[in-house]
Protein backbone atom coordinates (compact mmCIF):
# COMPACT_ATOMS: atom_id res chain seq x y z
CA UNK A 1 0.00 0.00 0.00
CA UNK A 2 1.51 3.35 -1.07
CA UNK A 3 0.79 6.34 1.12
CA UNK A 4 2.11 9.85 0.66
CA UNK A 5 4.82 10.88 3.10
CA UNK A 6 2.86 13.95 4.18
CA UNK A 7 -0.14 11.80 5.02
CA UNK A 8 1.99 9.45 7.12
CA UNK A 9 3.66 12.39 8.88
CA UNK A 10 0.37 14.12 9.67
CA UNK A 11 -1.14 10.86 10.96
CA UNK A 12 1.86 10.25 13.21
CA UNK A 13 1.74 13.84 14.49
CA UNK A 14 -1.99 13.44 15.22
CA UNK A 15 -1.33 10.20 17.12
CA UNK A 16 1.45 11.73 19.23
CA UNK A 17 -0.64 14.86 19.82
CA UNK A 18 -3.52 12.73 21.05
CA UNK A 19 -1.25 10.88 23.49
CA UNK A 20 0.06 14.15 24.92
CA UNK A 21 -3.39 15.74 25.09
CA UNK A 22 -5.07 12.81 26.81
CA UNK A 23 -2.31 12.10 29.33
CA UNK A 24 -1.48 15.72 30.23
CA UNK A 25 -4.74 17.66 30.00
CA UNK A 26 -7.35 14.99 30.68
CA UNK A 27 -5.20 12.69 32.87
CA UNK A 28 -6.27 9.64 30.86
CA UNK A 29 -4.34 6.44 31.64
CA UNK A 30 -1.50 5.95 29.16
CA UNK A 31 -2.93 2.59 28.04
CA UNK A 32 -6.07 4.19 26.64
CA UNK A 33 -4.12 7.07 25.11
CA UNK A 34 -1.85 4.66 23.23
CA UNK A 35 -4.82 2.44 22.36
CA UNK A 36 -6.71 5.31 20.73
CA UNK A 37 -3.55 6.60 19.02
CA UNK A 38 -3.29 3.26 17.19
CA UNK A 39 -6.60 3.97 15.47
CA UNK A 40 -5.76 7.61 14.74
CA UNK A 41 -2.54 6.63 12.96
CA UNK A 42 -3.97 3.53 11.29
CA UNK A 43 -7.09 5.20 9.95
CA UNK A 44 -5.06 8.28 9.04
CA UNK A 45 -3.00 6.25 6.57
CA UNK A 46 -6.13 4.43 5.35
CA UNK A 47 -5.37 1.02 6.85
CA UNK A 48 -8.41 -1.28 6.91
CA UNK A 49 -9.98 -1.44 10.36
CA UNK A 50 -9.44 -5.21 10.55
CA UNK A 51 -5.73 -4.80 9.76
CA UNK A 52 -5.37 -2.25 12.54
CA UNK A 53 -6.92 -4.63 15.06
CA UNK A 54 -4.73 -7.50 13.88
CA UNK A 55 -1.55 -5.43 14.13
CA UNK A 56 -2.51 -4.21 17.60
CA UNK A 57 -3.14 -7.74 18.87
CA UNK A 58 0.13 -9.04 17.46
CA UNK A 59 2.13 -6.11 18.84
CA UNK A 60 0.50 -6.34 22.26
CA UNK A 61 1.10 -10.08 22.56
CA UNK A 62 4.63 -10.00 21.20
CA UNK A 63 5.91 -7.40 23.65
CA UNK A 64 4.30 -9.05 26.68
CA UNK A 65 5.61 -12.46 25.65
CA UNK A 66 9.19 -11.22 25.86
CA UNK A 67 8.92 -8.84 28.81
CA UNK A 68 6.07 -9.92 31.07
CA UNK A 69 8.11 -12.10 33.42
CA UNK A 70 10.94 -9.57 33.66
CA UNK A 71 8.58 -6.76 34.68
CA UNK A 72 6.67 -8.92 37.16
CA UNK A 73 9.76 -10.36 38.85
CA UNK A 74 11.57 -7.01 38.91
CA UNK A 75 8.57 -5.34 40.50
CA UNK A 76 8.27 -8.12 43.08
CA UNK A 77 11.95 -7.79 44.00
CA UNK A 78 11.57 -4.05 44.51
CA UNK A 79 8.43 -4.43 46.67
CA UNK A 80 10.06 -7.02 48.94
CA UNK A 81 13.29 -5.02 49.38
CA UNK A 82 11.24 -1.95 50.22
CA UNK A 83 9.08 -3.85 52.75
CA UNK A 84 11.99 -5.54 54.54
CA UNK A 85 13.94 -2.33 54.93
CA UNK A 86 16.89 -3.73 52.95
CA UNK A 87 17.00 -0.49 50.97
CA UNK A 88 17.60 1.51 54.16
CA UNK A 89 20.31 -0.93 55.23
CA UNK A 90 22.07 -0.48 51.90
CA UNK A 91 21.80 3.30 52.14
CA UNK A 92 23.20 3.38 55.67
CA UNK A 93 26.09 1.09 54.66
CA UNK A 94 26.98 3.33 51.71
CA UNK A 95 26.94 6.41 53.94
CA UNK A 96 29.27 4.72 56.43
CA UNK A 97 31.63 3.63 53.66
CA UNK A 98 31.78 6.96 51.81
CA UNK A 99 31.60 9.09 54.96
CA UNK A 100 29.35 11.98 55.85
CA UNK A 101 31.97 14.44 54.65
CA UNK A 102 31.10 13.30 51.13
CA UNK A 103 27.33 13.22 51.55
CA UNK A 104 26.59 14.42 48.02
CA UNK A 105 28.47 11.51 46.49
CA UNK A 106 27.04 9.15 49.10
CA UNK A 107 23.45 10.03 48.25
CA UNK A 108 24.13 9.75 44.52
CA UNK A 109 25.65 6.28 44.99
CA UNK A 110 22.78 5.31 47.28
CA UNK A 111 20.23 6.35 44.68
CA UNK A 112 22.12 4.48 41.94
CA UNK A 113 22.30 1.16 43.83
CA UNK A 114 18.92 1.25 45.56
CA UNK A 115 17.32 2.40 42.31
CA UNK A 116 18.36 -0.71 40.39
CA UNK A 117 15.37 -2.77 41.56
CA UNK A 118 13.03 0.00 42.77
CA UNK A 119 11.14 2.64 40.80
CA UNK A 120 12.57 6.13 41.29
CA UNK A 121 9.49 7.61 42.96
CA UNK A 122 9.11 4.69 45.39
CA UNK A 123 12.83 4.70 46.12
CA UNK A 124 12.81 8.40 46.89
CA UNK A 125 9.88 8.08 49.26
CA UNK A 126 11.55 5.17 51.08
CA UNK A 127 14.87 7.01 51.46
CA UNK A 128 13.55 10.52 52.10
CA UNK A 129 13.65 10.07 55.88
CA UNK A 130 17.29 8.94 55.80
CA UNK A 131 18.10 11.81 53.44
CA UNK A 132 16.69 14.40 55.87
CA UNK A 133 18.40 12.78 58.84
CA UNK A 134 21.82 12.85 57.16
CA UNK A 135 21.28 16.44 56.00
CA UNK A 136 20.56 17.50 59.58
CA UNK A 137 23.54 15.66 61.07
CA UNK A 138 26.03 16.76 58.44
CA UNK A 139 24.78 20.32 58.04
CA UNK A 140 24.51 19.85 54.27
CA UNK A 141 21.85 21.64 52.24
CA UNK A 142 18.68 19.58 51.92
CA UNK A 143 18.45 20.84 48.32
CA UNK A 144 21.88 19.43 47.44
CA UNK A 145 21.15 16.15 49.20
CA UNK A 146 17.72 15.71 47.65
CA UNK A 147 18.78 16.38 44.06
CA UNK A 148 21.82 14.10 44.44
CA UNK A 149 19.65 11.24 45.70
CA UNK A 150 17.05 11.93 43.01
CA UNK A 151 19.72 11.91 40.28
CA UNK A 152 21.01 8.48 41.25
CA UNK A 153 17.52 7.00 41.29
CA UNK A 154 16.50 8.73 38.05
CA UNK A 155 19.46 7.65 35.91
CA UNK A 156 18.99 3.92 36.44
CA UNK A 157 15.20 4.28 36.19
CA UNK A 158 15.56 5.63 32.64
CA UNK A 159 18.40 3.40 31.42
CA UNK A 160 18.39 0.03 33.19
CA UNK A 161 15.89 -2.86 33.13
CA UNK A 162 13.79 -4.13 34.84
CA UNK A 163 12.46 -0.57 34.99
CA UNK A 164 9.40 -0.50 32.74
CA UNK A 165 10.35 2.14 30.18
CA UNK A 166 13.81 0.76 29.45
CA UNK A 167 12.53 -2.82 29.44
CA UNK A 168 9.62 -2.10 27.10
CA UNK A 169 11.69 -0.01 24.69
CA UNK A 170 14.34 -2.75 24.60
CA UNK A 171 11.64 -5.25 23.64
CA UNK A 172 10.32 -3.00 20.88
CA UNK A 173 13.78 -2.18 19.48
CA UNK A 174 15.02 -5.76 19.88
CA UNK A 175 17.85 -5.28 22.37
CA UNK A 176 19.17 -8.06 24.60
CA UNK A 177 17.98 -7.29 28.15
CA UNK A 178 21.09 -8.68 29.84
CA UNK A 179 23.44 -6.62 27.71
CA UNK A 180 21.34 -3.51 28.30
CA UNK A 181 21.46 -3.98 32.09
CA UNK A 182 25.26 -4.02 32.01
CA UNK A 183 25.87 -1.23 29.51
CA UNK A 184 22.97 0.88 30.78
CA UNK A 185 24.40 0.71 34.28
CA UNK A 186 27.81 1.87 33.04
CA UNK A 187 26.38 4.73 30.96
CA UNK A 188 24.24 5.80 33.92
CA UNK A 189 27.33 6.47 36.06
CA UNK A 190 28.48 9.65 34.26
CA UNK A 191 24.85 10.82 34.16
CA UNK A 192 24.65 10.51 37.95
CA UNK A 193 27.96 12.34 38.31
CA UNK A 194 26.62 15.20 36.17
CA UNK A 195 23.44 15.43 38.25
CA UNK A 196 25.32 15.38 41.56
CA UNK A 197 27.83 17.94 40.32
CA UNK A 198 25.11 20.41 39.40
CA UNK A 199 23.33 19.76 42.70
CA UNK A 200 26.52 20.55 44.61
CA UNK A 201 27.52 23.51 42.42
CA UNK A 202 24.19 25.34 42.20
CA UNK A 203 22.41 23.93 45.26
CA UNK A 204 24.89 25.53 47.65
CA UNK A 205 24.15 28.95 46.14
CA UNK A 206 20.40 28.80 46.74
CA UNK A 207 19.23 29.23 50.33
CA UNK A 208 16.35 27.01 51.39
CA UNK A 209 14.47 26.94 54.65
CA UNK A 210 15.88 24.65 57.31
CA UNK A 211 14.21 21.28 57.65
CA UNK A 212 12.24 21.23 60.85
CA UNK A 213 13.53 19.00 63.63
CA UNK A 214 10.26 17.07 63.82
CA UNK A 215 10.63 16.10 60.18
CA UNK A 216 14.15 14.69 60.53
CA UNK A 217 13.95 12.12 63.27
CA UNK A 218 16.36 9.26 62.74
CA UNK A 219 14.66 6.45 60.92
CA UNK A 220 14.77 2.87 62.03
CA UNK A 221 17.41 0.72 60.30
CA UNK A 222 16.38 -2.95 60.31
CA UNK A 223 18.75 -5.48 61.85
CA UNK A 224 19.75 -7.11 58.56
CA UNK A 225 23.37 -8.01 57.73
CA UNK A 226 24.68 -5.67 55.05
CA UNK A 227 25.79 -8.51 52.79
CA UNK A 228 22.33 -10.00 52.89
CA UNK A 229 20.71 -6.68 51.99
CA UNK A 230 22.92 -6.32 48.90
CA UNK A 231 22.75 -9.97 47.84
CA UNK A 232 19.37 -9.88 45.99
CA UNK A 233 20.70 -7.09 43.76
CA UNK A 234 24.30 -8.18 43.23
CA UNK A 235 23.64 -11.86 42.48
CA UNK A 236 21.27 -11.23 39.54
CA UNK A 237 23.65 -8.63 38.07
CA UNK A 238 26.60 -11.04 38.32
CA UNK A 239 24.56 -13.88 36.81
CA UNK A 240 23.37 -11.70 33.94
CA UNK A 241 26.93 -10.58 33.32
CA UNK A 242 28.20 -14.15 33.25
CA UNK A 243 25.24 -15.16 31.10
CA UNK A 244 26.16 -12.58 28.47
CA UNK A 245 29.53 -14.26 27.95
CA UNK A 246 28.79 -17.78 29.24
CA UNK A 247 27.95 -19.21 25.83
CA UNK A 248 31.31 -17.99 24.50
CA UNK A 249 33.47 -19.65 27.15
CA UNK A 250 33.92 -23.37 27.56
CA UNK A 251 32.64 -24.66 30.89
CA UNK A 252 30.43 -21.64 31.57
CA UNK A 253 27.44 -22.64 29.46
CA UNK A 254 25.38 -23.12 32.63
CA UNK A 255 25.51 -19.36 33.19
CA UNK A 256 23.80 -18.83 29.85
CA UNK A 257 20.76 -20.35 31.55
CA UNK A 258 21.22 -18.85 35.01
CA UNK A 259 22.04 -15.49 33.43
CA UNK A 260 18.74 -15.25 31.60
CA UNK A 261 17.12 -12.12 33.12
CA UNK A 262 14.00 -14.09 34.08
CA UNK A 263 15.96 -16.74 36.00
CA UNK A 264 18.40 -14.22 37.48
CA UNK A 265 15.60 -11.98 38.77
CA UNK A 266 13.73 -14.98 40.19
CA UNK A 267 16.87 -15.96 42.10
CA UNK A 268 17.05 -12.37 43.37
CA UNK A 269 13.43 -12.59 44.57
CA UNK A 270 14.20 -15.84 46.45
CA UNK A 271 17.26 -14.28 48.07
CA UNK A 272 15.24 -11.24 49.17
CA UNK A 273 12.65 -13.27 51.05
CA UNK A 274 12.97 -13.35 54.81
CA UNK A 275 10.94 -15.52 57.18
CA UNK A 276 7.63 -13.93 56.26
CA UNK A 277 4.32 -15.23 57.42
CA UNK A 278 2.11 -16.59 54.66
CA UNK A 279 -0.26 -13.65 54.99
CA UNK A 280 2.59 -11.15 54.62
CA UNK A 281 4.01 -12.83 51.54
CA UNK A 282 0.56 -13.06 49.99
CA UNK A 283 0.02 -9.32 50.52
CA UNK A 284 3.41 -8.37 49.05
CA UNK A 285 2.95 -10.57 46.00
CA UNK A 286 -0.52 -9.12 45.47
CA UNK A 287 0.90 -5.58 45.74
CA UNK A 288 3.63 -6.41 43.23
CA UNK A 289 1.09 -7.94 40.84
CA UNK A 290 -1.06 -4.80 40.98
CA UNK A 291 1.91 -2.52 40.30
CA UNK A 292 3.20 -4.73 37.49
CA UNK A 293 -0.25 -5.05 35.95
CA UNK A 294 -0.58 -1.31 35.48
CA UNK A 295 2.86 -1.21 33.90
CA UNK A 296 2.28 -4.21 31.64
CA UNK A 297 -0.85 -2.82 30.02
CA UNK A 298 1.04 0.38 29.11
CA UNK A 299 3.91 -1.67 27.70
CA UNK A 300 1.48 -3.83 25.73
CA UNK A 301 -0.24 -0.75 24.32
CA UNK A 302 3.16 0.62 23.33
CA UNK A 303 3.87 -2.62 21.47
CA UNK A 304 0.50 -2.32 19.72
CA UNK A 305 1.25 1.27 18.71
CA UNK A 306 4.63 0.21 17.33
CA UNK A 307 3.05 -2.62 15.34
CA UNK A 308 0.57 -0.23 13.73
CA UNK A 309 3.40 2.17 12.85
CA UNK A 310 5.33 -0.68 11.27
CA UNK A 311 2.42 -1.44 8.91
CA UNK A 312 2.54 2.14 7.55
CA UNK A 313 6.10 1.63 6.19
CA UNK A 314 7.04 4.85 7.91
CA UNK A 315 10.73 3.97 7.72
CA UNK A 316 10.88 3.94 3.93
CA UNK A 317 8.74 7.09 3.69
CA UNK A 318 10.91 9.08 6.08
CA UNK A 319 14.14 7.80 4.52
CA UNK A 320 12.96 8.83 1.05
CA UNK A 321 12.05 12.33 2.26
CA UNK A 322 14.80 12.98 4.81
CA UNK A 323 18.28 11.46 4.93
CA UNK A 324 18.53 10.26 8.54
CA UNK A 325 21.86 8.50 8.27
CA UNK A 326 23.81 11.53 9.50
CA UNK A 327 21.69 11.84 12.65
CA UNK A 328 22.31 8.36 14.03
CA UNK A 329 21.75 8.21 17.81
CA UNK A 330 20.87 11.92 17.95
CA UNK A 331 17.44 11.38 16.39
CA UNK A 332 16.10 8.87 18.97
CA UNK A 333 17.46 11.05 21.77
CA UNK A 334 15.71 14.19 20.48
CA UNK A 335 12.45 12.36 19.84
CA UNK A 336 12.34 10.85 23.35
CA UNK A 337 13.33 14.21 24.89
CA UNK A 338 10.54 15.99 23.02
CA UNK A 339 7.95 13.47 24.19
CA UNK A 340 9.29 13.48 27.76
CA UNK A 341 9.24 17.27 28.04
CA UNK A 342 5.77 17.47 26.51
CA UNK A 343 3.91 14.89 28.58
CA UNK A 344 6.05 14.17 31.66
CA UNK A 345 6.28 10.39 31.90
CA UNK A 346 9.67 8.88 31.09
CA UNK A 347 8.11 5.46 30.51
CA UNK A 348 5.46 6.70 28.07
CA UNK A 349 8.05 8.86 26.30
CA UNK A 350 10.58 6.08 25.73
CA UNK A 351 7.93 3.49 24.75
CA UNK A 352 6.31 5.85 22.24
CA UNK A 353 9.67 6.98 20.86
CA UNK A 354 10.88 3.37 20.51
CA UNK A 355 7.73 2.51 18.54
CA UNK A 356 8.43 5.37 16.14
CA UNK A 357 12.17 4.74 15.83
CA UNK A 358 12.01 0.98 15.28
CA UNK A 359 11.00 1.18 11.58
CA UNK A 360 13.65 3.88 11.06
CA UNK A 361 16.61 1.83 12.33
CA UNK A 362 17.97 0.98 8.84
CA UNK A 363 17.72 4.62 7.75
CA UNK A 364 19.52 5.72 10.91
CA UNK A 365 22.30 3.20 10.39
CA UNK A 366 21.40 1.46 13.64
CA UNK A 367 20.00 -1.81 12.32
CA UNK A 368 22.58 -4.07 13.98
CA UNK A 369 22.93 -5.58 17.45
CA UNK A 370 25.27 -2.82 18.59
CA UNK A 371 23.30 -0.13 16.78
CA UNK A 372 20.08 -1.18 18.52
CA UNK A 373 21.82 -1.12 21.89
CA UNK A 374 23.15 2.39 21.30
CA UNK A 375 19.73 3.49 20.04
CA UNK A 376 18.16 2.18 23.25
CA UNK A 377 20.69 4.07 25.39
CA UNK A 378 19.98 7.24 23.42
CA UNK A 379 16.25 6.76 23.95
CA UNK A 380 16.86 6.32 27.69
CA UNK A 381 18.92 9.51 27.80
CA UNK A 382 16.17 11.36 25.98
CA UNK A 383 13.57 10.09 28.43
CA UNK A 384 15.50 11.89 31.22
CA UNK A 385 15.31 15.23 29.40
CA UNK A 386 13.75 17.03 31.16
CA UNK A 387 11.78 16.37 34.33
CA UNK A 388 9.71 19.39 35.30
CA UNK A 389 6.29 20.30 36.69
CA UNK A 390 4.32 17.84 34.52
CA UNK A 391 6.32 14.88 35.91
CA UNK A 392 5.04 13.15 39.05
CA UNK A 393 8.65 12.47 40.15
CA UNK A 394 9.24 16.24 40.30
CA UNK A 395 6.45 16.59 42.86
CA UNK A 396 7.53 13.54 44.86
CA UNK A 397 10.94 15.15 45.40
CA UNK A 398 9.41 18.54 46.19
CA UNK A 399 6.84 17.17 48.64
CA UNK A 400 9.03 14.72 50.54
CA UNK A 401 11.97 17.15 50.78
CA UNK A 402 9.96 20.26 51.62
CA UNK A 403 11.38 22.14 48.62
CA UNK A 404 9.57 24.98 46.86
CA UNK A 405 9.11 25.36 43.11
CA UNK A 406 11.89 27.88 42.40
CA UNK A 407 14.84 25.86 43.77
CA UNK A 408 13.45 22.73 42.14
CA UNK A 409 13.36 24.45 38.76
CA UNK A 410 16.85 25.91 39.11
CA UNK A 411 18.54 22.78 40.41
CA UNK A 412 16.61 19.58 39.76
CA UNK A 413 15.23 20.47 36.31
CA UNK A 414 18.64 21.65 35.09
CA UNK A 415 20.27 18.53 36.55
CA UNK A 416 17.98 16.30 34.47
CA UNK A 417 18.93 18.29 31.37
CA UNK A 418 22.63 17.82 32.10
CA UNK A 419 22.10 14.12 32.84
CA UNK A 420 20.36 13.61 29.50
CA UNK A 421 23.00 15.52 27.54
CA UNK A 422 25.79 13.65 29.32
CA UNK A 423 24.16 10.36 28.33
CA UNK A 424 23.90 11.54 24.71
CA UNK A 425 27.59 12.50 24.66
CA UNK A 426 28.56 9.09 26.06
CA UNK A 427 26.40 7.23 23.53
CA UNK A 428 27.61 9.37 20.63
CA UNK A 429 31.22 8.72 21.62
CA UNK A 430 30.55 4.98 21.84
CA UNK A 431 28.94 5.03 18.39
CA UNK A 432 32.21 6.25 16.86
CA UNK A 433 34.05 3.21 18.20
CA UNK A 434 31.37 0.52 17.98
CA UNK A 435 29.56 1.24 14.70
Amino acid sequence: MSTAFLQVLLSLAAGIGLIVLLTVKFRVHAFFALFLACFVVGLGVQLPFADIITAMKEGFGSILKSLGFVIMLGTTLGVILEHTGATRVMAAAILRFVGEKNVTAAMGITGFIVGLPIFCDSGYIVLSGLNKSVARRSGASILVMSVSLASGLYAVHCLVPPHPGATAAAGIIGVDIGRLILTGGLVAIPAVIAGCWWASFMGKKIPVKEVEEAETEDIDIPDIPVWRAFLPILVPIVLIGLGTFGNMLRGLEIFHVLGDPVIALFIGVLLSIRSFRTATMSRLVAEAAEKAGSILVIIGAGGAFGAVLATTNIGSHVNDAIHLGNLGVIFPFLLAALLKTAQGSSSVAVITAASIVFPLLPALGLDSDMGRLLCMLALGGGSMTVSHANDSYFWVISKFSGLEMQPMLRVFVVSTLLMGLTTLVMVYALSWFLL
